[in-house]
């Protein structure tokens, strides 16, 4: 079992570069649809994706998924940020320093997708900052917990914790 975190801004190429690391396997979906746009940008996802993946979609209880999954196959969450929101949003903001144990104890490779929120301007509103805040601890926690890091920049890899 091994446990990967990738990095990086909004269309960096972080879900591309996961997706074609493990080769198919099992999505973890942590989106929701709550207007057209999101759900635009869902459906655009599932079209680039393809074949090959068993989705599932899991917008609050990520440890527990991962508890259920078999090692026979590679998983990508998608994304952490997103989770992270999902959380806050219903009050549950704690959930998320469940996260790191779960990933060292899931039986399949795991290879994590999150957003590195804390290198733009500092945000306007107190839940802006509270949540750029918690992005930032919980990247730090699954990067620690990750055998692999890699910052996506335009596109390109840098690999962090190769």
């Amino acid at each position: 079992m091994a446990v990967s975190l990738i990095l990086g801004g909004a269309r960096s190429g972080k879900s591309r570069m996961a997706e074609a690391r493990a080769g198919g396997g099992v999505l973890i979906a942590t989106a929701q649809a709550h207007d057209a746009e999101m759900a635009a940008r869902i459906a655009r996802h599932r079209a680039d994706r393809g074949a090959g993946w068993e989705v599932l979609e899991v917008p609050l209880d990520l440890p527990e998924a991962l508890a259920t999954l078999r090692e026979d196959r590679p998983v990508v969450i998608d994304c952490l940020t997103l989770w992270l929101s999902n959380l806050l949003l219903a009050g549950r903001g704690e959930g998320a320093e469940a996260l790191p144990d779960a990933l060292r104890a899931c039986r399949a490779d795991v290879i994590c997708v999150s957003n590195e929120v804390g290198q733009g301007i500092v945000p306007a509103t107190p839940l802006g900052r509270a949540f750029r805040d918690a992005q930032g601890r919980l990247n730090q926690r699954v990067a620690a917990a990750s055998d692999r890091v890699t910052l996506m920049v335009a596109g390109l890899p840098l690999e962090v914790r190769p």
